[in-house]
């Protein structure tokens, strides 16, 4: 099977990733996605508001979802900084059977040389960008191999927007999917 690894710190998971990660499992790209929420991104320095079973937990009600989404725990019960290409080789080892690929947003595309082996990750697990408001990709400027998730629909919400929102008092009603609003609300997170 082919697989696109949806990784970042889901804190919290929203409607843009549920649409990314919906439209990426249904447009042909890959057989599945897998959200592969992190304990520790290298290249950010604020610690998660919301504990790591949470950010978990909200992740798993989106795949619960979505039929061709699952929830690859493999980053977050260990708090070590951990690197995409590491993370990636550890999946192709474990899972032999399947053919992984990066799916990364096109902000993150941007800065993707910071990235620690980035060059290895292209060749070898070859990235798919999904198109972000603001960050424009142009596929011929890409390296070969690397694609763009074409005609994806942009969804312009952050993870960050939606923690001070809800720390304001206001409500996450259809910024957030229904079932992950009531688990923030249920365990108070984010307030």
């Amino acid at each position: 099977m082919k697989i696109l690894v949806f990784g970042g710190s889901f804190d919290p998971i929203h409607e843009g990733h549920a649409v990314v990660a919906s439209y990426a499992s249904q447009c042909g790209v890959a057989d599945e996605v897998w959200l592969l929420p992190n304990a520790v991104n290298p290249l950010k320095t604020a610690t998660q508001p919301a504990p790591d079973a949470d950010r978990l937990a909200m992740c798993e009600l989106i795949a619960a979802s979505l039929p061709a989404v699952k929830v690859c725990d493999v980053e977050i019960h260990n708090h070590q900084p951990h690197y995409t290409y590491d993370t990636l080789r550890k999946l192709g080892a474990e899972y032999p059977q399947h053919e992984f690929r990066l799916l990364i947003g096109s902000d993150n595309w941007l800065i993707f040389d910071k990235w620690k082996n980035s060059e290895k990750i292209i060749a070898e697990f070859a990235p798919v960008i999904y198109p972000r408001p603001g960050y424009p990709v142009v596929q011929e400027s890409l390296p070969a191999g690397v694609s763009i998730l074409e005609d994806a629909p942009m969804v312009l919400l952050s993870s960050s927007f939606i923690r001070e929102w809800k720390k304001s008092g206001h409500s996450l009603l259809y910024i957030v999917p229904d079932n992950v609003r009531e688990y923030i609300e249920e365990r108070k997170l984010y307030e």
